[in-house]
């Protein structure tokens, strides 16, 4: 009952909200903090949204791995802040952090940390500071696959890695029957789906089976899609599609993608005493074991790849919103910071829960909410 309640609530909202990709919405209701508004109380929405300084509208674009938790955070923010727009554009992390230092946009969603060059090239727009990494969005990179009569798929780190590079070609290879050796696997050709354009959900996946698998994936870590073979969709929602669509497909996105279009995941084989599975949980046994990696008012986070902890799911990612420390436009910053605000609190942390993300831990998050606050 509770994932029927989860997926009629993000189903609910995304078919009220998600139009080619982008947001575009016209707020109504009170801004009396008192109380939710009506919109608000519907979706679960935060009864203590603070509106102060927001106005007109905020334009934002970037991962489309937050895009459920975006459309559901937009939705709840404007039904309690009227004549408010947030506007963001799910594409990718690669095409959000190009707009936000052509100055096109308040914030962008990365599912990677600023690169040097980036945060220096950011530093034309925040004309007084410069890019900084504020993590928001965590969650698993589920592995989903299409093979019917097949349940409960596990694979580790260098079977994934063999299966993207183009080694292994058949779903009865010698070494998925090996970790599965109760099931009654097809001698189907394996369709390997990976993302068009420049991702961070990508990059996440080549951190893993870089730390996880070395020997099999030869390749470094970029957005951009690096191995031979396979074929390419546009976004998490496009891959996931081809692999609703595709018999015998396998591809990478997150966890909201795989429950709401009822996508099998892979279980993990970690060499933990038990496979793990893709859910919230088990990333944040993950997330929580992160460190800070980032100087000054940077939150960029060191992720473990390798992780054996029982029950850690190993392939997360963390989306950060990309926001200038100081040097923001005076016209967007009240809606920046009142935005995020709402996203970083309990409340808008919480609706990661009830969309298949997980939380960003409270440590963490409370930099988080400090750093927003001082934001200028």
């Amino acid at each position: 009952m509770k994932l029927q309640r989860k997926n009629g609530l993000r189903t609910t909202a995304l078919g009220a909200l998600a139009v080619s990709g982008a947001l575009v919405l016209t707020a109504c209701g009170s801004d009396n903090n008192t109380g939710a508004p009506d919109g608000a109380a519907k979706t679960g929405a935060a009864s203590n949204i603070t509106c102060d300084g927001a106005k007109g509208q905020l334009l934002a674009s970037g991962s489309s791995a937050q895009k459920n938790a975006m459309d559901l955070w937009v939705k709840n923010y404007m039904a309690a802040c009227p004549g408010v727009e947030i506007n963001y554009k799910s594409s990718s992390s690669g095409e959000g952090i190009i707009a936000f230092n052509q100055g096109t946009v308040g914030f962008a969603g990365s599912d990677s940390a600023l690169k040097p060059e980036e945060v220096a090239e950011s530093k034309k727009i925040c004309k007084t500071g410069q890019g900084i990494n504020l993590p928001m969005v965590g969650g698993p990179v589920a592995i989903g696959y299409n093979l019917p009569g097949v349940k409960d798929l596990v694979l580790d780190a260098p079977t994934i890695a063999k299966i993207f590079n183009d080694k292994i070609k058949k779903w009865d290879d010698p070494a998925i029957a090996k970790l599965n050796p109760e099931a009654k696997l097809p001698g189907t050709a394996i369709q390997a789906f990976h993302r068009s354009e420049d991702s961070g959900t990508t990059q996440n996946l080549g951190k893993y089976l870089g730390k996880a698998a070395k020997a099999d994936w030869p390749y470094e870590a970029e957005k951009k899609w690096p191995a031979p073979g396979g074929q390419a969709a546009s976004g998490s929602s496009g891959v996931a599609a081809q692999v609703k669509q595709v018999e015998g497909a396998i591809g990478y996105f997150e966890l909201s993608y795989a429950t709401s279009q009822s996508i099998p995941a892979v279980q993990i084989d970690t060499g933990a005493a038990a496979p793990v599975a893709a859910t919230t949980e088990n990333a944040s046994k993950a997330i929580g074991a992160a460190k800070i990696k980032g100087t000054g008012k940077d939150l960029a986070l060191e992720l473990d790849y390798t992780t054996k902890a029982e029950g850690a799911y190993p392939i997360v990612l963390v989306t950060y919103e990309v926001v200038c420390d100081a040097g923001n436009k005076a016209d967007t910053l009240g809606t920046v910071k009142s935005f995020l605000t709402y996203t970083a609190s309990d409340e808008g942390q919480k609706v990661l829960a009830e969309a298949d993300y997980a939380p960003i831990p409270a440590e963490i998050n409370k930099k988080v909410r400090e750093t927003i606050n001082g934001l200028s």
